[in-house]
């Protein structure tokens, strides 16, 4: 039952890819593809006219062919606004001419419902700011022409009698072509706004994560460290964890020896064996070389006797750089959380005066006490 579960999971997201990509190039083709579909539309709409003799509309439809093709090289040079105005303009003569050839029954004036949503998707990426004010007025200009067909070849006589077959074949056609023009647009609108906001809501987890995380260690920094020291030390009095403040030793004297991108190289090596060490504690890179991390659940004993496994490991594996093996050691000062801390500050001072201690006295060490109370 699993392996079938899995087998449907996994069928379920090569389908929603397939989506996305579909999707996605016809969002980002959406111009190019109009012109194609009303290419075919027109040379369909040849073939009806042609079947019914009607002349005039077969020129029609012949140049409206001749233009789309023209407006295809358009889209492939860039050329969007000529395309844009072209299909306003080809849509409002095809449907007056249509109307008036060939009848108010055959359908003609649907093409101009059928390009409200192309006039607002494609108006809208066009156009900016005041601009789309021209939305406005060509969406008035398209309901005016509506009208006026209506009030004129709703009552007049079409100059071609066509066969009711074919009359009510483009009835169909063109009650298809105005169908499809608004689920597509509004599919591929929809699509689109979605993604635009699922995009912004990852750029904005991005950046509060890139606010919170050191970009070069990948560590926790202040901003992402500090609250949740304050969260915990805001919690049950009894709650023990402990602060651990390290230093890396002699740091200044690798920059200037084999230079600063070594001691990048450092930084994050010794960065991923603390961080691997020490799961489910929360580090953090303080600045510069120093980390501070904060473990839970922990009494002072058993944070000491963590820390000597990070000393001992950081002591026990050089960073490699360019083949060159850069020994480094760290000096770590160490405090329990008690009840004479009052704020976050406190434990960090603490176990920063404690390490300062320790580099003092030898260094590639580990202080739990202060100075006073070191035995």
């Amino acid at each position: 039952m699993s392996a079938f579960y899995l087998e449907r999971g996994i069928e379920k997201v090569n389908i929603r890819k397939t989506y996305d990509n579909v999707m996605h190039f016809l969002v980002h083709n959406s111009i190019l593809f109009t012109v194609i579909i009303m290419c075919l539309v027109h040379a369909t709409l040849l073939t009806m006219v042609w079947a019914g003799e009607a002349q005039a509309l077969i020129v029609t439809n012949t140049i409206s062919v001749i233009v789309y093709l023209f407006c295809i090289l358009l889209c492939k040079d860039g050329h969007v606004m000529p395309v844009y105005v072209s299909i306003l303009l080809e849509v409002g003569i095809y449907a007056a001419l249509s109307s008036y050839f060939i009848g108010w029954n055959s359908g003609g004036y649907f093409f101009l419902f059928a390009i409200v949503p192309i006039i607002i998707y494609l108006g809208c990426f066009i156009f900016k700011g005041v601009k789309r004010w021209i939305i406005a007025i060509s969406l008035t200009a398209i309901f005016a022409e509506f009208v006026c067909l209506y009030l004129k070849c709703s009552v007049s006589e079409p100059v071609y009698d066509l066969n009711n077959g074919i009359r009510v074949a483009l009835m169909v056609f063109s009650s298809f072509v105005m169908f499809f023009g608004v689920v597509f647009y509004n599919t591929i609108y929809i699509y689109s706004s979605e993604h635009e906001v699922i995009s912004l809501e990852e750029r904005n987890e991005q950046l509060t994560a890139d606010a919170k995380i050191d970009a070069l260690t990948e560590l926790l920094n202040r901003r992402g460290f500090m609250p949740l020291l304050e969260q915990i030390m805001q919690g049950k009095a009894e709650d023990k964890f402990c602060i651990a403040f390290a230093d890396i030793d002699n740091f200044k004297r690798v920059n200037d020896t084999y230079g600063h991108e070594c001691g990048d190289e450092v930084l994050m090596h010794i960065s991923r064996m603390i961080k691997r060490e020490m799961t489910g504690c929360d580090v953090c890179r303080w600045g510069g070389e120093e980390i501070v991390i904060l473990m839970k659940d922990c009494d002072i004993e058993e944070a000491r006797t963590k820390m000597e496994t990070v000393r001992k490991l950081v002591e026990s594996t050089p960073t490699v750089f360019y083949n060159v093996r850069i020994p480094v050691t760290v000096t770590i000062g160490l405090t329990e959380n008690v009840e004479k801390y009052g704020s976050p500050d406190d434990l960090i001072k603490v176990a920063d005066a404690r390490m300062y201690y320790g580099k003092q006295h030898g260094k590639n060490i580990v202080v739990s006490e202060d100075a006073g109370e070191a035995k």
